[in-house]
């Protein structure tokens, strides 16, 4: 069906009257998705008919302040959902920090998150519960964002035959999220933000309303039909035994994608675009699945059903299991992790394993299942037990260990094309058959009972019956859908299997008596007859192995001497093994009765004669394909004479010598040969036995080569990218050790780096200048070299430093009259470990003899100073004392030593004064140059004396005033 055209041409769905059915649409995003949530409801019509529930990663502490940045542009009411909000469409509704949301018909709910932030797939979360509650009404939109939220959600959401659109990685801020969700194959568009919205609208008009129905007839089956046998050609798949409505839905959707309107346009459209038939493969073959899908199916499984499984192998035996259809590969692991609990938990030494054979028409399914590796999103089905148990965490994701990785065989295999395995005892096929016509379903269970073994277990989907087939299979669970093989006696001879073996059949027809009949007359005459007049008679399988014997057989057969074995052909009186070969051969080949006629046989010392029938077996149907052999004596004639005694050595006599001679030369050596071809027939069929066994051993070894050569690839591409990783960190620490280099250099500081025996670990340049160091010393102790320094004590201050951790500065002489600062430092890592010492010697000799001038001039200033009668007083900036002469002492009665750091005008200005000396002397220190000015101080014994100062103010190099020089004038 194809919508009805409406005057609203942006409405993409017309809502269903009587369900009030609207495409709802859940908007994931992450970092740098509020950018691209602008785009895209900016661009979204006022009267879209579809409702847009937006879920982002917020932060859990702050307030949302979403709704008001988005409702500023989108046209449409956009609110923050609040615990039971009925969406209604041309809404934007937008998830509250620290929830995570999920909707249940039509109404959304709030629940508090139980994961730990950081953890938490609240995106994921929605689009399941949506992909549930919409079904092909669910829309999935990814945006920009960082992990792999949502590629689960968007699986669910094709599964139920939504629509998924994912922004263009090339647009996106941060690529994670949408190179994700491409990755999965599912994708239905990808653009920019700003197209989605029409590509979207435009889409929804180019498919059905509502969905096809299961009997609907395709209205072109010329071109629907031309459609299946391109996609055969092309992938090798025969798509004409899915359901049909399955596969026309597939085919409208890419219709829709690219705006075709005819069905035969596009089979046109898929001739002149081959890649386009790939893509329609993929859509048909959308695998979803998860691990541990339906939780309850896997409790009762690993409850009840897999331990009594387990409990009746044999110790040191393997159990077989099968799962056709495994897609990604996650059920194969969930069940590889089952057992492995089971086998820990209850049967720890039993020696038994678990060979896993996991198959799928998808071959990139295949590929993808056997890296073992998935995003990080699982954790949202895997418990944290099993993550830590089972998995190792990398920086792509969660890789499966090799423990369970070893359990599972994948490879490529058409369940309706290629053979099947046998002797399995689990099967797991959920969610095929729900795609596959009856007819098909019917062969597939059929085929499914053929390849169990006694009591095995097959699971099907939660959607799925057995339809026909019920016989075939006992139920265990209704509910979760799981069944046990059934003891019926069913000949698998009768399905017609793609292999071009069949399978041994468990037990033989005997094993199986008929119903006890009803004891009348006209049985027990019956009998009676039978018993007294019928012929003997075997009945026998094709390969001559007897079956069932009837009537009185020991004068045609005897048992061979040896191993006990009941094959026609080994039981046989001699005389017409032969001959009986030679019928037997034509009666199977041609499937006709074949009649041995006069046959003579010798018994108990004389002869009879018989006629042999071999009959091949039409009806009834559980005796097809047997052969009934049948023993009729033929009496011996009365009237006849025995012949008479001819002359000894006659012509006629000696040439009937001769030929019986011959005849019976060549009878044995019939014999011999039919005794060797008999004998190479079982060496050949012990043979074939032991190739066929061999040829599935090195099938199973081949995939797992395969495995492995994948799995050397991964580890090779892993090691690529450490090695990669460790040449980059190698320039690193080069291009550092280089610039340390440059460094300790340039400072010109001589440097050594001990290591905690105080040996030479590494050396500046300039330490040579002090120690007689070449490059052979590293590792050697430093204190064995030979220095220039006066400073026996240097061993001692090193250990003491290393000790206590303090480090010492001291200032050391040389021979030659140099100065060094020495500093002894540990030297930590960068972990805090202390690994050493680093001592640093400063040169400071041109500063040691600038100290012994400056303590020169000093000595000589003070001298000059002190012989003067004028009193001389050095004051700084701050009004602090700095000199003070003997002259200034008489004066003011004070000695140096009290004076000296204190304030000159509290000390010896008259308070009533002090304002007016410090504005004056303010204004005499901001010039260069001598200035005289007239001050009233208090002099000795506190009497307040007017005197005359001449003042020099001394500048530093910065040009400010440093010092202020004040003499008396008398």
């Amino acid at each position: 069906m194809r919508p009805k055209k409406t005057k609203q041409t942006n409405k993409s769905k017309t809502p269903d009257i009587q369900s009030a059915k609207f495409p709802i649409v859940g908007i994931g995003a992450s970092a740098g998705g509020l950018e691209a949530l602008e785009l895209f409801l900016k661009n979204v019509p006022e009267k879209s008919g579809m409702a847009f529930v937006v879920v982002q990663h917020l932060d859990p502490t702050q307030k949302g302040m979403l709704p008001e940045l988005l409702q500023r542009i989108s046209k449409m009411q956009v609110s923050q959902v609040q615990d039971l909000t009925k969406v209604k469409p041309d809404c934007v509704y937008v998830i509250p920090p620290n929830k995570s949301i999920s909707i249940l018909k039509g109404v959304l709910h709030l629940f508090e998150p139980v994961e730990a932030r950081g953890l938490r797939l609240p995106i994921d979360f929605f689009l399941r519960s949506l992909a549930d509650d919409q079904n092909e009404y669910a829309i999935g939109i990814i945006l920009s964002g960082m992990g792999s939220d949502g590629s689960i959600g968007i699986k669910a959401v094709k599964e139920k035959n939504g629509i998924v659109l994912v922004q263009d990685p090339e647009t996106a801020k941060f690529d994670s999220m949408p190179r994700n969700a491409i990755y999965s194959g599912l994708v239905d568009i990808i653009a920019p933000p700003e197209e989605l919205p029409s590509g979207l609208i435009d889409y929804l008009k180019h498919i059905p309303v509502t969905k096809t129905n299961s009997n609907v007839e395709v209205k072109d089956k010329s071109a629907f039909e031309k459609i299946i046998i391109l996609l055969r050609t092309h992938t090798g798949n025969d798509f004409s035994l899915y359901k049909k409505n399955t596969v026309y839905r597939r085919i409208e959707r890419r219709m829709g994608i690219h705006k075709i309107d005819s069905i035969t346009a596009y089979v046109h459209f898929m001739q002149e675009n081959p890649e386009e038939i790939n893509i329609l493969f993929k859509e048909l073959m959308i695998g979803v699945t998860n691990f541990f899908r339906d939780s309850a199916v896997w409790e009762k499984l690993k409850e009840k059903e897999i331990p009594t499984l387990i409990k009746n192998l044999k110790p040191n035996t393997q159990l077989r299991a099968w799962i056709p259809g495994c897609s990604t590969g996650e059920e194969a692991y969930s069940l590889a992790i089952i057992f492995k609990e089971i086998q820990e938990n209850l049967y720890p030494a039993t020696g038994l394993s678990l060979q896993i054979f996991a198959s799928d028409i998808d071959n990139d399914a295949i590929n993808y299942a056997r890296k073992g590796l998935f995003p990080e999103n699982i954790s949202s089905d895997v418990s944290p037990k099993r993550l830590n148990r089972f998995f190792i965490k990398t920086e792509e994701g969660y890789r499966i260990s090799s423990e369970i990785r070893e359990m599972i065989v994948f490879a490529q295999h058409n369940i309706i094309m290629h053979p099947p395995f046998t002797n399995i005892d689990f099967i797991s096929c959920r969610n095929l058959l729900i795609y596959l016509d009856p007819e098909l379903q019917r062969k597939l269970l059929g085929l499914f009972y053929y390849s169990l073994n006694q009591n095995g277990i097959l699971v099907l989907g939660t959607s799925e019956t057995l339809g026909l087939q019920s016989h075939l299979f006992s139920l265990v669970n209704s509910n979760l859908k799981i069944f046990k093989r059934s003891e019926v006696s069913h000949n698998p001879l009768l399905l017609n299997f793609p292999s071009s073996f069949t399978r041994p059949r468990i037990g033989s027809i005997e094993n199986n008596p008929p119903e006890k009949p009803l004891m009348n007359i006209q049985t027990l005459a019956d009998q009676l007859l039978l018993s007294q007049f019928s012929p003997a008679g075997v009945l026998v399988n094709e390969n001559g192995d007897i079956l069932y014997i009837s009537g009185r057989t020991g004068k045609y057969l005897e048992p061979a001497v040896g191993k006990a074995n009941l094959n026609i052909f080994a039981m046989l009186r001699p005389g017409f093994q032969s001959d009986f070969a030679i019928a037997f051969r034509n009666a199977t080949t041609k499937k006709e009765t074949v009649v041995l006629h006069n046959v003579i046989i010798g018994t108990n010392g004389g002869s009879i004669t018989l006629n042999v029938t071999i009959q091949w077996i039409h009806k009834p149907e559980p005796l097809y394909g047997k052969l009934m052999i049948i023993f009729t004596e033929i009496p011996k004639s009365t009237d006849e004479k025995p012949l008479k005694k001819q002359g000894k050595k006659t012509p006629s006599t000696a040439r009937e010598a001769k030929l019986e001679e011959e005849l019976q030369h060549t009878r044995e050596e019939m014999q011999n040969i039919m005794e060797e071809m008999q004998t190479s027939q079982e060496e050949l069929k012990s043979t074939n036995e032991e190739l066929q066994s061999t040829n599935e051993e090195l099938q199973s070894t081949n995939e797992e080569l395969m495995t492995s050569k994948e799995e050397m690839q991964s580890l090779n591409e892993e090691l690529q990218t450490v090695n990669a990783e460790l040449m980059a960190k190698v320039d690193d620490y080069s291009r550092v050790n280089n610039d340390m280099k440059n460094l300790l250099n340039s400072i010109d500081i001589a440097t050594l780096f001990l290591d905690k025996e105080l040996n030479i670990r590494r050396y500046t340049n300039q330490a040579t200048k002090i120690f007689k160091l070449i490059k052979s010393d590293i590792g050697r102790p430093f204190t064995d070299q030979v220095s220039q320094l006066i400073y026996p004590e240097l061993p001692d201050d090193a250990l003491e430093v290393l000790r206590t951790l303090i480090f010492i500065e001291k200032q050391i002489p040389t021979k030659d009259g140099r100065w060094f600062s020495i500093r002894i430092m540990p030297y930590r890592t960068f972990d805090d470990r202390i690994d050493g010492l680093v001592i640093t010697f400063i040169d400071i000799t041109e500063m040691k003899l600038v100290e012994d001038k400056l303590l020169k001039i000093n000595q000589e200033n003070r001298l000059l100073i002190d012989s003067s009668s004028k009193a001389i007083l050095k004051i700084s900036a701050s009004w602090k004392i700095l000199e003070f002469n003997s002259a200034a002492e008489s004066f003011f009665g004070k000695k140096r030593e009290d004076v000296t750091g204190l304030n000159f005008i509290e000390l010896f200005i008259p308070e009533s004064f002090q304002k007016q000396v410090i504005q004056k002397m303010t204004r005499l220190i901001a010039k260069k140059g001598n200035s005289d000015f007239k001050l009233t101080v208090i002099s000795e014994g506190n009497k307040e004396v007017n005197t005359t100062w001449s003042v020099n103010v001394l500048f530093n190099c910065l040009e400010l005033s440093s010092a202020i020089i004040t003499i008396t004038k008398k």
